[in-house]
């Protein structure tokens, strides 16, 4: 039996780097994954690694900072397996600019991706969840939400901290909201990862800039996807049972 046997997960921004990562573990751990992203061939190649694992998978094509695409997603996870234990907010991603000559448009678009995705398939998937009176709710934070140096120095980030900070915030209410139901609520803050989107950038801040990912790392290295998530794992699994309302740093001790 996997730690997560049978329970009906959805991870959104599933078709690579970090979503992808967490979609293909839960799959291990005996889920019933139902993906979402706007990106179709990519979700189709994470659904297809799951199903060509012996898994069981979904994917649900949609951008989810739009209300009836999350609806959508959550409608089809319920419609397919009549109900929903595990959401895992993964959507998100930034823009770099200096807070002097940042444009509107950028801070809006980084706070739009990174908070309202999570907030509507939170809003959607919080009914199931209370009616059960079970479930798991795991966002995707940042350690950047502290402020990240290889960023903040070079090329400027507030947007993306604000919008890390504030799944946090988002977690420690929503857990609240929501315990008497029994559902847990919590986030994971990664540090620098080496996914296929970002890590060709920050390997050249390791060659480039003083204040790099490395060197601002006690342990020295980029993560690795995986590593975020088997933090993921844990906390959607009854393993964490007794946690709720909590940011997970996996940071590699920064």
């Amino acid at each position: 039996m996997g730690r997560v046997q049978d329970r009906v997960a959805i991870v959104t921004g599933a078709g690579n780097g970090i979503g992808q990562a967490i979609a293909l573990r839960l799959a291990e751990e005996g889920a019933l994954v139902v993906g979402g992203d706007v990106d179709g061939t990519a979700l189709d190649q994470t659904v297809d690694a799951i199903m060509g694992n012996g898994g069981t998978a979904l994917g649900v094509v949609g951008d989810l900072t739009q209300a009836e695409p999350a609806r959508a997603l959550i409608d089809a996870a319920v419609a397919r397996f009549g109900r929903l234990e595990i959401l895992v907010n993964n959507v998100g991603g930034g823009r770099p600019g200096r807070i002097w000559e940042l444009p509107e448009e950028t801070w809006d678009g980084v706070l739009t991706l990174n908070l309202r995705a999570m907030f509507l398939c939170t809003r959607a998937a919080a009914p199931i969840m209370m009616r059960q009176r079970y479930g798991k709710i795991v966002s995707i934070s940042s350690g950047a939400r502290e402020g990240t140096p290889w960023s903040a120095y070079y090329e400027g980030a507030a947007p993306y901290s604000t919008a890390k900070a504030g799944v946090h915030g988002f977690t420690r209410d929503v857990a609240l909201e929501l315990a008497e139901y029994g559902v847990n609520v919590n986030a994971v803050a990664p540090g620098p990862v080496e996914t296929e989107r970002i890590g060709p950038n920050l390997r050249r801040m390791n060659d480039e800039y003083e204040y790099s990912p490395n060197r601002m790392t006690p342990l020295r290295r980029l993560a690795q996807p995986i590593e975020i998530a088997h933090a993921v794992l844990f906390l959607a699994s009854d393993e964490a049972a007794y946690i709720t309302g909590h940011t997970l740093p996996v940071t590699g001790g920064r």
